[in-house]
């Protein structure tokens, strides 16, 4: 599978030119508009991983392929993306409006992790549909943030931070779940915290990182010092889900991305999931889909 686009790649492709500061250590922010499409303007967006977060605001019709979901947007939509999930969009309407802004996990340096927010998690929501209020209240965002990126305040990333959390707060107060809205322990909520992290840097499955080294609860437990009952017990408080459950979860949906979008074989994905046998794998996935890994790549 194609490795992560990286910034430079992003700013070679679409503006053909980079910035001087792209890789200092305070990390990276920029901020763009969308424009109108052009007649030779292309209408899907590469599918690839990128090695950075977006969030996006776009008025128009369009689709976004997240790994093995297809979503389309009616109207209008705030989007969020993240390094662990590959994704294009296809923009079905020549006319279009918003904006978005882009940034690395660096610009966030002792501020926090994205990672920690159910926006930028694999298993979160990630499009969210908007009325044209809510789309007045993110457009003074963003133009908030076009105004202090632009200006000559010398603490401005500080306040361009505080915008990006603005517009990842105002997503998940939309979220149908509540999960946010517990008081988990904390000694639950930093183990539950710990597990998912180690669950997720063994992904995306590529040339550069081919194999997945943990696939048990036992194995995560090790890792993380602590013992498999424990780790359960935590991880079902938070996540009101098994350990088991998520390791599934998380190695299904990034078979489905390998199936549908890499040209290895059954067996080589396979072994790159961790299964000891290709019978093994195909009894997994037809467990959970009710269909054999040949049959799901082509439909």
């Amino acid at each position: 599978m194609d490795t992560s686009e990286t910034i430079e790649e992003l700013y070679k492709r679409k503006f053909n030119w980079m910035p001087e500061n792209i890789r200092n250590e305070i990390g990276h922010f920029n901020i763009f508009r969308l424009e109108p499409l052009s007649d030779n303007e292309p209408r899907e967006i590469p599918y690839r991983r990128r090695d950075f977060y977006k969030i996006m605001l776009v008025v128009g019709n369009s689709k976004v392929h997240y790994a093995d979901k297809i979503i389309e947007v009616k109207k209008q939509a705030l989007a969020f993306s993240n390094p662990q999930i590959p994704y294009k969009w296809e923009h079905l309407d020549n006319i279009r409006d918003g904006a978005y802004c882009i940034f690395n996990k660096h610009f966030f340096n002792q501020f926090g992790n994205p990672d920690h927010y159910r926006v930028f998690q694999p298993d979160g929501t990630h499009v969210f549909e908007l009325t044209d209020e809510e789309v007045l209240k993110l457009q003074g965002i963003f133009e908030r943030m076009f105004e202090e990126l632009n200006s000559e305040y010398i603490h401005k990333y500080d306040v361009l931070r505080n915008l990006v959390f603005e517009l990842m707060h105002f997503a998940m107060k939309m979220q149908s779940d509540n999960l946010s809205a517990r008081q988990p322990a904390k000694a639950a909520q930093r183990i539950s915290a710990m597990f998912v992290e180690l669950l997720e840097r063994q992904f995306p499955i590529e040339e550069a990182h081919p194999r997945i080294n943990f696939r048990s609860a036992s194995d995560f437990a090790s890792q993380l010092n602590v013992h498999v009952n424990h780790l359960n017990r935590a991880v079902k408080e938070i996540t009101q889900k098994t350990t088991s459950q998520l390791i599934a979860e998380r190695v299904l949906r990034e078979a489905k991305v390998l199936l549908r979008h890499s040209n290895w074989n059954v067996s080589e994905i396979a072994d790159a999931l961790g299964f000891t046998e290709v019978t093994h794998f195909n009894n997994f996935f037809r467990k959970h889909t009710g269909q054999s890994p040949g049959k799901f790549r082509n439909v």
